[in-house]
């Protein structure tokens, strides 16, 4: 068994880890679980984090998973820092997480 919040595996009889306080699951079950990179593709690109954060709350707001790559170094601030980030969706909820996309896209033009 194992806790799928600190990842520590535990011996049988044991059904809830005593750190987190939540019920563990199979080692199956974890593993099936996991995020593997060929299941995502990137969604959209931006220079802005805001835009970013926005899209995602949206696109989690209608039940698709969403990741995050940023190529931002914060520890090395510049000006007119050119750095990309990703927003990365399961392969599963393209067609939907585009439509949703393109929607706030256009209606962002409209107002413009």
């Amino acid at each position: 068994m194992i806790c799928p919040n600190c990842e520590y595996e535990f011996v049988a009889g044991i059904t809830e880890c005593p750190d987190c306080h939540i019920e563990l699951v199979t080692k199956e079950n974890f593993e099936g679980n996991l995020v593997n990179p060929e299941d995502w593709i990137v969604a959209f690109t931006s220079g802005s984090e805001i835009e970013i954060e926005m899209l995602k709350e949206n696109l989690e707001s209608a039940e698709i998973k969403t990741l995050i790559l940023s190529q931002k170094d914060r520890n090395f601030p510049v000006a007119g820092d050119l750095s990309i980030i990703k927003l990365l969706i399961q392969k599963d909820d393209v067609e939907d997480a585009l439509a949703i996309i393109n929607d706030i896209q256009n209606s962002q033009q409209d107002e413009e």
